[in-house]
């Protein structure tokens, strides 16, 4: 008998994972699975339950946010077992699971993990520290580790705009410098995204035919600081129409990345504080991780 370990923030989004939790080990129970379930309490118990668990158990299976569910990615991995991996988003916003097309149904969620198809994607490396989809800096991503969790709860992906919004007196170019392998990128930036997804905090969108999430490569999205009001108000508008061909974006992709930024300038890792470096090696893990969808 097959064996499915569930590991789950009960605090994620609304509380919803909580809530359907009998509803999905019954899923799990009648197609023949022995379950498991162990809750997350802090930041990094995701990734130590993966990472102790991988090779005991046939799947893993994370029911929470984005956050969530990078940390037991980031566990099987440091694990070094082979361990297919479930996601029942159950965030505020679930950009991730919205690309890879998972139902916003819990309990259809996990009917589908009982099918155990697997489709095979990249992870970034960051530094070392793994991300399933996003590292950005700039405009808009403190939000999404600052906007307090009953407010993100209530809202949902307002609450990220919100306090997005609440950023903007304040919000400072930062001066960067991206090497790829082809090309290097020098200037001032407001926002900047490395994604291998098409959906960024609830807040921006990548067109789906840019995005494959196992070529090997991320999609690269620079929004360059706009030296008058004319300038902001024509950002905003390409950002908004997703008009990645204009002169105040750089929109590429690239398989590896060298920064050089203000190592005081703070990061987001899939939605989670990433303290800044002064040096930055960005790389993407090809078929890194198996998600069953």
């Amino acid at each position: 008998m097959k064996k499915i370990l569930i590991i789950i923030n009960p605090k994620a989004g609304k509380k919803e994972g909580s809530r359907n939790l009998a509803d999905i080990i019954d899923v799990f129970c009648r197609k023949g699975y022995r379950v498991a379930v162990e809750t997350t309490a802090a930041r990094g118990d995701g990734t130590e339950i993966a990472k102790r668990e991988a090779g005991n158990f046939d799947i893993l299976v994370a029911i929470g946010g984005d956050g969530t569910f990078n940390e037991v990615v980031e566990g099987v991995l440091l694990s070094g077992k082979d361990v297919p991996i479930g996601y029942i988003p159950a965030g505020s916003t679930n950009d991730f699971g919205a690309s890879l097309g998972i139902p916003s149904d819990m309990v259809k969620a996990a009917e589908n993990i009982t099918e155990e198809n697997p489709r095979i994607i990249d992870i970034g490396s960051f530094n070392g520290r793994y991300f399933s989809y996003v590292a950005s800096f700039g405009a808009f991503t403190r939000a999404s580790y600052e906007a307090p969790q009953s407010i993100k709860n209530a809202l949902g992906h307002l609450a990220y705009i919100l306090e997005g919004i609440k950023d903007i007196p304040s919000i400072r170019a930062e001066k960067l410098t991206f090497r790829t392998t082809e090309k290097e990128y020098s200037g001032k930036y407001l926002f900047g995204a490395v994604s291998n997804s098409t959906s960024i905090g609830g807040i921006l969108t990548l067109p789906e035919d840019e995005v494959d999430m196992g070529d090997g490569k991320f999609e690269v999205l620079l929004v360059k600081a706009p030296s008058n009001l004319i300038e902001l108000n024509q950002i905003m508008l390409a950002v908004t129409t997703r008009d990645f061909k204009s002169p105040h974006l750089e929109f590429f992709s690239a398989s590896e990345l060298r920064v050089e930024a203000d190592p005081e300038m703070p990061w987001t890792l899939d939605g989670e504080y990433q303290a800044g470096s002064a040096e930055i090696h960005i790389e993407n893990v090809h078929n890194a991780a198996k998600i069953l969808l």
